[in-house]
């Protein structure tokens, strides 16, 4: 089947879907599906985009609503995961994946589903140290700091996909693996992008996290967004065993979706012909959520996943036979996800604007009806009863707020020992994001709709690339930027996310504006929303 991968859309749906529409047209080809790396920007009114971390003057209503309401309906099924520059509330909602609109699925924190077949995963957010081993305590109304930590990868969603056994197609993250690069044509990537030299050569951009699974998963296809540049690798994994077939990963970062930008990429995939059209559980991991339900916290307390130390009486949650087969037997063998999309806000009146709307915490039936199905905890309900509790921790009150740096307590150091929240070099195609007054009011927001110009499509096609089935750069680029580069980086540093500046490649991690003590970076991203002042790193 035809598989369309985007990169950050930026709220631009009808750009992205008047693309595909152009692509059958010229080309003949229509996709059966269509798969967004994050920035997806799912703003449903006012209060959406005050709960999205952009600078004010760059929160633009877009068109996302539209389909929201019912005016519009995506012409294909969309699946997506959550970037960094999103209505974090909204999405909040979904911890577990769920419809956001007719036809557009997000795959929540972290998820699996399977479409014909094809198994698709995805684990949203970017990379940060110091809220890697928190629970998800945020809640809106957010302050300027959850409005960040709020899309930050935790540890429980890593934890949760490498309990996984059975081999995954593709898998989607916002930030790139870190180390991938070299695996790909590194000297034309710093061609591009001059300002990743640093962190390239230190081996330090991108998410460590997102590298960790991609060693662990081995899928065959891993795609990417975020740094807003098209790169494209070929790793060859090693394998454990004699016994163990040889696999390998085609990776490929797409840019952002902007006119005359090569945002889109149509590849194949081979599918099951005799699966059906609808988009499905993917029954391990429904097991793996139940098997690791305990594990939930909401608390913004530090804290590891189990491991084999001696501290831990289990540390292996991977599912077996039987349990998959129990969950097939709870659903009847039925695993068609139901269309059981709801509003749950109001939807924005370019009429009436209401520019004070105010975000409030929501529990979403979609997400009530799945943790009842599988007896699951609703962590947006635990959270509303923490805070009625008086017990505090997911009210996310400043004041209680551990200032714990990226090595972690004493007793249980992180996986991750290091943290450059903040880059020596700066990335001119990022946004500008200050520490202290990087969201400025965030009660400031602008509802101009679709504020971008729309292209010509009728003038211009650059916008898609069809994929042969082979991602695989040249050797010789990969060797040589392989052997230059390894070299030099020796070890993987782990710095968990430089605040951002250059890394507008690998990014991965660190992009976010962290609360860390450590001073976050400007970045200027000149295109994004209009001029699009996108807080890549934070």
């Amino acid at each position: 089947m035809k598989v369309a991968v985007a990169g950050c859309c930026h709220g631009a749906l009808d750009k992205m879907y008047e693309t595909l529409e152009l692509l059958q047209r010229r080309h003949n080809v229509r996709p059966d599906l269509l798969l967004c790396c994050g920035d997806f920007q799912a703003v449903r009114n006012e209060a959406d985009l005050r709960c999205m971390a952009v600078p004010a003057k760059y929160r633009h209503m877009q068109t996302f609503y539209r389909y929201y309401s019912g005016e519009k309906k995506a012409p294909v099924l969309t699946v997506f995961i959550g970037g960094n520059h999103e209505a974090s509330n909204h999405l909040q909602e979904l911890p577990y994946g769920g419809w956001v609109a007719p036809n557009i699925y997000y795959l929540g924190y972290a998820g699996v589903v399977r479409f014909r077949g094809v198994r698709i995963g995805g684990i949203s957010g970017i990379f940060k140290s110091h809220d890697y081993r928190k629970g998800h305590f945020e809640c809106p109304p957010y302050n300027q700091q959850t409005i960040r930590s709020a899309y930050h990868v935790r540890n429980i969603e890593v934890f949760k996909l490498k309990q996984l056994k059975r081999p995954i197609d593709i898998f989607m993250s916002h930030d790139w693996p870190r180390s991938i690069y070299h695996y790909g044509n590194k000297k034309q990537l710093l061609k591009m992008k001059s300002f990743f030299r640093q962190e390239v050569e230190s081996n330090t951009l991108g998410s460590p996290a997102a590298s960790e699974l991609l060693q662990h998963l081995k899928p065959t296809y891993w795609f990417s967004a975020h740094l807003h540049v098209k790169f494209a690798a070929f790793m060859q994994h090693e394998t454990n065993s004699k016994e163990e077939l040889p696999k390998a990963t085609k990776f490929l970062a797409l840019d952002k979706c902007l006119p005359h930008r090569d945002f889109l990429q149509i590849i194949d995939v081979e599918h099951d012909p005799n699966a059906g059209d609808a988009l499905e559980y993917d029954a391990e991991w429904i097991a793996v959520l139940k098997a690791t339900n305990s594990l939930v916290n909401v608390t913004q307390g530090s804290w590891n996943m189990p491991e084999k130390n001696g501290l831990h009486a289990k540390w292996d949650y991977s599912v077996t036979e039987e349990a998959i087969k129990e969950v097939l037997e709870e659903l009847n063998h039925d695993l068609k996800i139901p269309c059981n999309f709801t509003l749950t806000a109001a939807c924005y009146d370019p009429s009436k604007p209401q520019k004070n709307m105010e975000p409030v915490h929501t529990i979403n039936p979609q997400t009530t009806e799945f943790c009842a199905q599988f007896g699951l905890t609703d962590i947006n309900d635990r959270i509303q009863q923490a805070k009625e509790e008086g017990s505090g921790r997911g009210e996310c009150e400043e004041e209680e707020e551990e200032e714990m740096d990226s090595t972690g307590s004493a007793e249980e150091p992180s996986e991750y020992n290091t943290d450059n929240s903040g880059l020596s070099s700066f990335n001119p195609d990022e946004i500008m994001l200050d520490e202290e007054g990087g969201d400025e009011d965030l009660s400031t927001c602008s509802v101009d709709p679709s504020p971008d110009h729309p292209p010509e499509f009728s003038t211009s096609f650059s916008d898609i690339r069809i994929m042969p089935d082979s991602m695989a750069v040249s050797s010789d680029d990969a060797m040589d930027s392989n052997n230059e580069e390894l070299e030099k980086s020796g070890g993987s540093k782990q710095v968990e996310e430089k605040s951002s500046t250059e890394r507008s490649l690998k990014r991965i991690g660190g992009d976010e504006n962290g609360n860390s003590g450590v001073k976050k970076i400007k970045r200027r991203n000149q295109a994004i929303y209009a001029a699009e002042d996108e807080d890549k790193t934070d």
